[in-house]
């Protein structure tokens, strides 16, 4: 199933940080540290094309601390970039932040020519959470659900330096396939666009290919269950170790998906990131050629039409 959730109003938002760029000198991406592509929004690229950008690899708490160091240098080896990991509720991110900007700009500042700087990333992404901890009171909405801030705020985090804060905004096709699975299982889409018990599966594919241990350790602390086991095996026994029946015994596969969903976007299992740059960089590949693949059928079938009736 191919994941996709681009509501009205992120389109809206689209427009908005369309028109904002053109007036700010810098952009902070927040990224999630356990999906940092995938959280990575390919319109704000094309939108901020020649902008200076600092990218937050938020949530690192959550995630597995030598993948964070690996995208951390996938990242600081691109143009006119900089990132940074942190978690948005750590004391010292503002200080952090801040730096890092004015470093990226230092022709900008003073109340002559202050530094304005553009923040966006996808829902649920922790972005409102940090904005709170910088300016130190709640400006900015907060909550468990994806789609909480919906229009532009400007904050004033010092005299010279202003943030433009922005809707969370999707992109309107994901071709990725293991993107839409792994924003699906972070909360980045709505619950109304996903199937989660196919996302939990597809969750519990890559944790017992990459991190068996942690599932082990989470879910079996009185049995070795094998290595051999497949998603749906482990789904069932999860279902089994927290009591997820239905009439007759069967197993409440819906309620089992919510389980391992809820305790990965918790960190119970422990720090997960769900892919590389080495992986992202196939899966991407992989999606490009279906696309292309796709297109050609497309012109193929729209030619065959218009040979059979030319007057079309």
């Amino acid at each position: 199933m191919a994941i996709q959730w681009f509501p009205g109003h992120m389109n809206k938002a689209k427009k908005a940080i369309a028109d904002r760029i053109k007036t700010v000198d810098m952009v902070i991406e927040m990224l999630d540290a356990r999906l940092p592509a995938s959280s990575e929004n390919p319109l704000l690229a094309q939108l901020s094309k020649g902008k200076p950008k600092l990218k937050i690899l938020n949530k690192q708490d959550l995630a597995d601390p030598e993948r964070t160091t690996i995208w951390l240098n996938h990242y600081n080896q691109q143009a006119h970039t900089q990132a940074i990991a942190l978690d948005a509720s750590e004391k010292g991110a503002t200080a952090k932040i801040t730096q890092a900007c004015r470093q990226m700009m230092p022709n900008r500042g003073g109340l002559d020519k202050p530094l304005r700087v553009l923040i966006c990333g996808i829902p649920n992404v922790g972005k409102s959470t940090l904005i709170n901890g910088m300016i130190g009171k709640k400006s900015a909405k907060t909550g468990n659900e994806p789609g909480i801030t919906k229009a532009e705020q400007r904050l004033f985090l010092a005299d010279d330096f202003w943030l433009y804060d922005t809707p969370g905004m999707l992109w309107p096709k994901i071709i990725v396939e293991e993107s839409g699975y792994n924003l699906a299982a972070s909360g980045a889409v709505g619950r109304n666009a996903l199937d989660e018990e196919e996302v939990a599966l597809a969750l519990l594919d890559y944790l017992r290919r990459h991190y068996l241990i942690l599932l082990q350790n989470r879910y079996s602390p009185d049995k070795d269950p094998s290595s051999h086991w497949d998603d749906v095996a482990w789904l069932e026994w999860i279902a089994q170790k927290r009591g997820a029946r239905l009439a007759g015994g069967r197993v409440n596969y819906q309620k089992a998906a919510e389980v391992i969903l809820t305790d990965f976007r918790e960190g119970a299992m422990g720090r997960i990131t769900l892919e590389t740059p080495n992986q992202w960089e196939q899966w991407l590949k992989i999606a490009r050629k279906r696309e292309a693949e796709l297109k050609a059928q497309r012109e193929a079938k729209k030619a065959a039409r218009n040979g059979q009736n030319p007057q079309e």
